[in-house]
């Protein structure tokens, strides 16, 4: 099982941080807690809209250097801020979407969740050729335009997310049961791993049904 970005990414964009963790056992049912993190969320909010955030900025720019407008494409982060400023809470899809979703709300962060037992490894994050399949919610396939950074099997599979990332967590969550994590950055959000070198997951076993996550904030 193994994870990257390709050569590609890390040359246009050397300042990427990104973090990767693999869970087991967490259930349509387990019972998790937003509230810390939608409190600091709402605490940022108070002070500045999340267009101001740096850790949005610097999304923005990566987005700018990709020649895509900041305020037509927005990352996945600043698209659950937006609609949490407004709204005042998210919709509830899954306790581990929930759960990262709230997460990218506190730290404005995107993050991704999908089960890797759909994944033909290795995944790597990369530009899109064009003939890669995109499966959507209404289930039509799609195909991401040429160029476009894409989550990619082996298969051409591009089932993960059309583009990087400006879907909510929520948006790639089919199973039951999800097993795997994504998280990225731009300077310095979450650990980095190495540079073009497969990233190592760590594992989460919970013993029962109540989630700690303080390892995966830490």
């Amino acid at each position: 099982m193994h994870f990257q970005h390709s050569a590609g990414l890390w040359r246009d964009f050397p300042a990427l941080v990104p973090g990767v963790l693999y869970a087991e056992g967490i259930t349509a049912d387990a019972a998790v807690s937003t509230d810390r993190f939608e409190a600091i969320a709402k605490a940022r909010l108070a002070d500045r809209q999340e267009s101001e955030f740096p850790e949005i900025q610097a999304w923005r720019r990566a987005f700018a250097t990709m020649g895509l407008k900041p305020t037509q494409y927005r990352c996945a982060a600043e698209s659950l801020l937006r609609r949490f400023r407004k709204e005042g809470s998210l919709p509830r899809l899954h306790p581990l979407v929930d759960l990262c979703n709230a997460v990218s709300l506190a730290f404005a962060v995107p993050v991704a969740v999908f089960d890797a037992a759909q994944v033909t490894w290795p995944l790597e994050v990369r530009y899109a050729a064009g003939d890669e399949d995109y499966l959507t919610f209404s289930g039509d396939t799609e195909h991401p335009a040429a160029g476009e950074v894409i989550f990619a099997d082996t298969t051409l599979t591009a089932e993960i997310a059309a583009a990087w990332p400006v879907k909510p967590a929520g948006a790639i969550l089919t199973p039951a049961e999800p097993r795997f994590v994504f998280g990225t950055g731009i300077s310095g959000s979450l650990s980095m791993s190495g540079r073009g070198e497969p990233t190592s997951l760590t594992r989460i076993s919970p013993d029962d049904k109540n989630v700690n996550v303080a390892s995966m904030v830490s």
